[in-house]
């Protein structure tokens, strides 16, 4: 699992529209990253939700977000335009970036064992090392951890 000072795992990934994102590509700005299991989900949509609702407090802090998921591009689109969420969803339908974060592995949900992503949010400073890490994190406190870590 990662810390708070290590390095963010690179990444490049296509969103919903076929743009690829690279963590290089938000040097110079802070960038939240939030891990979710499933577009269109109750527990995803209330964060991605929250997220978009958070679009001008996280501008004011010079602050962008990207939300992974193992859902492919055209689901990512889906949810897009259903939630009208407008910032970029990343497919990482092979898990490669989610276990780089520590973000996939086995979970407990009402008492069954499974393997898949670990709810999980990652604010990263300006020069790509992690300021603020966040594991099993409830879709309700993505925005408010990174916005109290930001604030200081």
């Amino acid at each position: 699992m990662l810390q708070k000072g290590d390095p963010a795992p690179d990444f490049s990934l296509s969103d919903q529209d076929g743009n690829v994102h690279t963590l290089s590509g938000y040097r110079g700005k802070k960038l939240l990253i939030y891990f979710y299991p499933r577009a269109d989900t109750p527990g995803c949509t209330r964060q991605s939700c929250a997220v978009r609702d958070a679009r001008d407090d996280l501008a004011s802090r010079n602050l962008a977000a990207v939300g992974i998921s193992p859902d492919v591009p055209e689901d990512q689109k889906k949810f897009d335009d259903k939630f009208e969420l407008g910032f970029p969803l990343l497919a990482d339908d092979d898990h490669s970036i989610a276990e780089a974060y520590g973000a996939w592995g086995e979970k407990k949900m009402y008492g069954r064992t499974s393997i898949g992503i670990k709810r999980s949010s990652f604010l990263v400073d300006e020069n790509g090392n992690l300021e603020g890490v966040w594991y099993n994190v409830r879709p309700e406190a993505t925005v408010p951890k990174a916005l109290q870590q930001v604030d200081g």
